[in-house]
């Protein structure tokens, strides 16, 4: 085996360090517990939501006319400002 195969084999374990374990910012400790109150239903609606067969079948055919829309190889952004108009 290379011996500098064998070298970062050895010690690049070493190097590799965990992220410490909680939030690194104020903004991502809200979402953290958003995201837990979300997940754990602590703030879940007691009134079950439900919708109707017509509300359903209009939301399936939103969803299904995406696909209506082609996909373009690449995306050119335009910057517009009012002045352009």
């Amino acid at each position: 085996m290379n011996s500098r195969i064998l070298v970062m084999l050895v010690v690049l374990p070493g190097l590799a360090q965990a992220i410490e374990p909680g939030p690194s910012s104020r903004a991502q400790s809200a979402t953290e517990a958003w995201l837990q109150m979300q997940a754990s239903g602590a703030q879940a609606s007691k009134t079950p939501q439900s919708a109707t067969p017509k509300e359903r079948d209009q939301s399936m055919q939103r969803w299904l006319d995406t696909y209506k829309y082609v996909i373009p190889d690449f995306f050119r952004w335009e910057k517009t400002s009012n002045s352009d108009k």
